[in-house]
C-alpha cells in the first residue's frame, strides 16, 4: 500500500486524536469519518477551524488538476 505524508495543523491533529478509537490508526479514523460523506462537508459541519476547511478545499481543487493515467505493466 502506498503512503502519503500530510501536513495538518496542531488543531486538526488534536481533532483527529479525539476521534481515534483504541487500535485505530489515523488512516483508519479518516476512512471511518469520510466513508459515507465528503471530508470537506464533514469538516465544514464540525467545529473545525475555517483554516482547516480551506486547506482541504485547496487539496480537492489540486487533486482535480491531476490527471490519472493507465500504466502498461506488460
Amino acid at each position: 500500500m502506498a503512503h502519503k505524508t500530510l501536513t495538518i495543523s496542531e488543531e486538526a491533529y488534536k481533532a483527529l486524536s479525539k476521534l481515534k478509537k483504541e487500535g485505530e490508526s489515523f488512516s483508519d479514523v479518516i476512512l471511518r469519518i469520510t466513508r459515507n460523506s465528503n471530508l470537506l462537508e464533514y469538516i465544514e459541519k464540525s467545529e473545525s477551524s475555517p483554516e482547516l476547511a480551506k486547506s482541504v478545499e485547496e487539496v480537492y481543487r489540486t487533486r482535480e488538476l491531476v490527471k490519472s493515467r493507465i500504466a502498461d505493466l506488460w
